[in-house]
């Protein structure tokens, strides 16, 4: 057993070792001096107050204002308020039937608190927060705080920041310092001047200043991004070592005859990148490649063609799409362009074509049945569907390419299942609509080789968006409205977007105490409120989630064939919907939705030769984060630009496992944004060690490290990605 997998009971006393388990899933001496400080605080620098978010857990440095015990009216028992204040904010402090607490919360003290924040009587304040105060009064804490950096750990209810720190000081002294192995090697570390582990690690706890705290952090950092790169490149390398069936594209076949019939010419960008895939199936590894691109770059158009190629060397090809709507678009745009050739075997069928077919959930048991029967016998060459295909039942006669769209909805179990219908590993192209930033394509997606399509296809029309601030210009609004009957006017169509459908099952779920605003508009009533309103005597229908699939197809059907003025839906048109004739969007109550999520809506529209138009409504005040994060989206069409921005605001989430935005990370001081330099290198350095050492036999303090980083679910997730 190394250093960092001892129990904690053994260094830090049992008591210590439980509350530690207990409230912040520390369990080893690896755990405890990996949970870093999340910022430090000065003696006498005061939190800024101001900026605290609602349902966090906090610690703040602040100075008591006043104190005072409030009797309760008509019952027995007392509050005691206590204002603290940083010189421009301010925060109460609540503690109940503890007057006797008076005593010491005096006036001019100040301290560490620490508790939840919550909102009463729309003040902040922290009910019966831990606390500790540290001025002159007590001698031995104004020591013990005197002349250095204070360390805020991240905390929880029942075990404040300090108590955190008390237990990392008895560890730092009682560990065998001499045992603790490091995972750099030593001549890269040496090579970039990088602290040796021990070191780091006494300095990120207890730095005597912010050099060492920056030289500690840098050292870590590198740490971090090494080992998870070390990670994938073992996981490139597996895949490479991997047989696969070699696609050689055939002339004068299927995709010839397809790109025979396009009545427009590829961008550069799609031949690029058409030519990076082509040569990669031909090669007798299985190829694992991610494409992504601006909205409406054509990187189906792409996909397809990639199909076609494998369908011509006598194999199958498979798109899974994560919804029942996006997968009968893609069936059906597909169909459409590719005509005869999608009748293969069919009444009329070219003699090169190919059977194109649908797999979902909801189909019938005939065309279900028909469609597994022309999978099984090969007969389907282009197979399109949801996770209906991955079940145990479905069978390919040759399975040669799967094509993965909107990656970041699928689980790892889902695409690998359908991988496993092939008897030797498929190629593998992924697709995203969400451009994705280079640093966290490294990262999320390091073992797979990076396509970037950033050129739309001529012919597209610009898209202007405007932010239309509904309480602040009631007037923009009614304006909104009048653009979309003077759109239908000219013969186009409309979408507007809702957060909320306002069916029986959303009036289960009930809003936020601490969220004062109104609840979110949703498509049933703002249809209903259109329809015999400012959009009357329109043709207005309405998309979401839980129709009935049948219904949604019907829907969409119509709309595309210009039946339908304006689609009132939720996000289920996110992705995939392509209605040229569609010129204009109103997405409401904008600021509930993610940067990245409207770049996406909005790629809905100006996608024939009319130009666009989408207005994010919003009602929330100007200068808000809300509205900032609304006049970004509106101030650039860049979606890697957006991208990176929709990460600054969303952190990374989990970068290792399948895990979204929002979960605790398996990166504490790296940042994806800010550390590209970092990254690049380990990479670069990663790679070179995996070519020489697969197996980390020479590096076992490495081998450690990764085994750590990398728990059993994660290291499954790496298997089978």
């Amino acid at each position: 057993m190394s250093t960092l997998d001892e129990p904690l009971k053994k260094l830090v006393g049992g008591n210590s070792a439980k509350a530690l388990a207990d409230s912040l899933d520390l369990h080893t001496t690896g755990d405890l001096l990996h949970h870093y400080p999340r910022r430090y605080v000065e003696r006498g620098e005061l939190t800024s107050l101001d900026e605290l978010e609602l349902d966090e857990h906090v610690t703040v440095m602040a100075r008591i204002e006043k104190a005072e015990v409030i009797p309760f009216k008509g019952r027995k028992g007392n509050r005691l308020q206590v204002v603290v204040t940083d010189g421009r904010g301010r925060l109460t402090l609540a503690f109940f039937n503890q007057a006797h607490r008076v005593h010491e919360l005096r006036p001019g003290r100040q301290g560490l608190f620490a508790g939840k924040v919550g909102v009463f009587n729309r003040v902040r304040q922290l009910i019966n927060p831990d606390y500790q105060l540290m001025d002159e009064e007590d001698p031995d804490q104004a020591a013990a705080f005197a002349g250095r950096l204070i360390p805020v750990y991240p905390a929880s209810t029942k075990l404040p920041s300090w108590k955190v720190s008390l237990a990392v000081d008895t560890l730092l002294g009682g560990l065998d310092w001499e045992a603790l192995e490091d995972p750099l090697p030593d001549p890269l570390r040496l090579q970039r001047g990088l602290l040796p582990l021990a070191d780091a690690l006494r300095q990120i706890h207890r730095p005597a200043n912010h050099a060492e705290r920056v030289a500690a952090q840098s050292r870590l950092k590198w740490d971090e991004a090494y080992v998870l790169q070390v990670a994938l490149a073992r996981r490139r390398a597996a895949d490479s070592a991997q047989p696969a069936v070699p696609r050689v594209p055939v002339k004068d076949g299927l995709l010839d005859a397809f790109d025979a019939r396009l009545p427009f010419t590829l961008t550069e960008g799609q031949q690029t990148v058409s030519a990076e895939i082509f040569a990669e199936l031909a090669t007798a590894h299985p190829m694992h490649r991610l494409l992504q691109g601006e909205v409406g770059s054509g990187k189906t158009l792409v996909g397809l063609r990639a199909m076609l190629a494998v369908v011509d060397t006598g194999g199958q090809a498979v798109m899974l799409a994560p919804t029942e709507v996006l997968a009968q678009q893609h069936h059906r745009s597909i169909v459409e362009m590719m005509g005869d050739l999608a009748e293969g075997g069919m009444l009329g069928g070219s003699d090169l074509g190919t059977k194109v077919v649908l797999l979902t959930g909801s189909m019938g048991v005939p065309a279900r049945r028909q469609a597994m029967l022309d999978m099984v016998t090969g007969d389907a060459g282009i197979v399109i569907g949801t996770h209906a295909l991955i079940e145990d039942k479905v069978q390919f006669r040759d399975l040669g390419l799967v094509v993965v769209d909107e990656q970041h909805r699928f689980g790892v179990e889902q695409r690998d299942a359908l991988r496993a219908k092939a008897e030797r590993p498929p190629h593998l192209l992924v697709m995203t609509a969400t451009p994705i930033p280079r640093t966290v394509a490294m990262t999320v997606f390091g073992d797979l080789e990076t396509s970037v399509l950033d050129q739309l296809p001529a012919g597209r029309s610009p898209i202007a968006s405007h932010v239309v601030p509904a309480l602040e210009r009631p007037n923009f609004l009614a304006r909104a409205w009048e653009r979309i009957r003077e759109e239908t006017a000219k013969g186009h169509q409309a979408y507007v977007v809702c957060p909320r459908i306002g069916d029986a099952e959303d009036q289960k779920k009930k809003p936020s105490a601490d969220d004062e605003r109104r609840p979110p508009l949703a498509v049933l009533d703002l249809a209903e409120e259109l329809s015999g309103g400012p959009l009357s005597g329109l043709r207005v229908e309405v998309l979401h989630g839980r129709m009935q699939p049948d219904a949604k197809d019907d829907v969409m059907r119509r709309f595309t064939a210009g039946e339908v003025d304006v689609l009132v839906a939720t996000t289920v048109i996110e992705v995939g919907v392509n209605v040229p004739n569609a010129t204009v969007m109103v997405i409401m109550d904008a600021d509930r939705f993610g940067v990245s999520q409207l770049h996406q809506l909005r790629g809905r529209v100006g996608r024939g030769s009319a130009p666009g138009l989408c207005l994010l409504v919003s009602e929330m005040p100007g200068g808000s984060p809300a509205r900032q994060r609304l006049d970004a989206v509106a101030g650039t069409l860049d979606g890697f630009e957006l991208s990176r921005i929709d990460l600054e605001q969303r952190r990374e989430g989990d970068v290792l496992g399948a895990a979204q935005s929002g979960v605790k990370s398996s990166l504490r001081l790296l940042s994806v944004l800010e550390d590209e330099d970092v990254i690049t290198e380990a990479r670069d350095e990663a790679a070179h060690l995996v070519a020489d050492d697969p197996d980390l036999t020479d590096h076992p303090a490495l081998a450690a490290a990764l085994r750590a980083l990398v728990d059993d679910d994660r290291a499954e997730y790496l298997e089978k990605g």
